[in-house]
């Protein structure tokens, strides 16, 4: 395993800064946000113009891009041309694993199986894996329904987030048990009432999760995804996460 960190870490910033930064604060890895809205690029430019994608992503001073988060906005069939774009510049790029989000609850279960199976058959194709995000709010709420979707398309793994069963309705619940599914991993402190607090304050034994993928034998990164916060100074959050998470490997 290794650290990396989100290029959303610093959202307010341009893409190139926002690398920039993070090297600066020792980073040696990052994730890089393809989302329509609020990302550091835009699926749909991705498709327009895969050249200059490709040259955005390679000029990264000297970080290694190690998974692409991907959010599209498009209908079908655009939605998954765009995906299929995002794609290819992973696999330009050498990047593993591209992360999409789960349908939100009350969605049938089997059209979200559809949807995810065509986007793994997609990947597929380039070499490229499809990692779930776990997330409140949607099908993958809970550990058990996050494992039902791995189980029902062959291929598709997890981003774990672990914060998402830290806080919200679930709080607490154990999740040893989507371990195996793991593709990315999404790290910041958490507890129960909030996702989000100060390095140290909250719930989240990083020591035992980093155990707990080890069983797995998961090798990837542990991508830090701090989102700034008023009156928190945020370069010292990441510096303290990279320390820390470094301490334990």
């Amino acid at each position: 395993m290794f650290v990396a960190a989100s290029s959303r870490c610093f959202p307010h910033l341009p893409l190139s800064a926002a690398l920039l930064q993070l090297v600066e604060l020792e980073y040696s890895s990052v994730e890089i946000m393809i989302h329509e809205t609020d990302g550091h690029m835009k699926p749909s430019d991705v498709l327009a113009d895969p050249e200059r994608a490709m040259l955005q992503c390679r000029q990264t001073h000297r970080l290694t891009p190690v998974a692409l988060s991907v959010e599209i906005e498009a209908p079908e069939p655009l939605y998954y041309h765009q995906f299929a774009a995002c794609c290819r510049l992973a696999k330009a790029i050498k990047v593993v694993t591209i992360t999409v989000r789960s349908a939100e609850l009350g969605t049938p279960f089997n059209a979200e199986v559809e949807r995810l199976q065509m986007l793994v058959a997609l990947a597929s194709r380039e070499g490229v894996r499809v990692g779930l995000l776990t997330e409140v709010g949607r099908m993958t709420e809970t550990p058990d329904n996050a494992v039902v979707m791995c189980d029902s398309v062959k291929g598709l793994g997890l981003t774990l987030d672990p914060s998402h069963y830290f806080y919200g309705p679930h709080a607490g619940v154990d999740f040893d048990h989507v371990m195996k599914h793991v593709y990315h991993v999404r790290l910041r402190d958490t507890n129960k009432s909030q996702l989000q607090v100060q390095v140290g304050q909250g719930d989240i034994e990083y020591g035992r999760l980093i155990n707990q993928l080890n069983r797995v034998r998961y090798d990837r990164a542990l991508c830090v995804d701090i989102a700034p916060t008023p009156d928190v100074d945020q370069l010292t959050e990441m510096r303290k996460m990279r320390l820390l998470l470094e301490s334990l490997l």
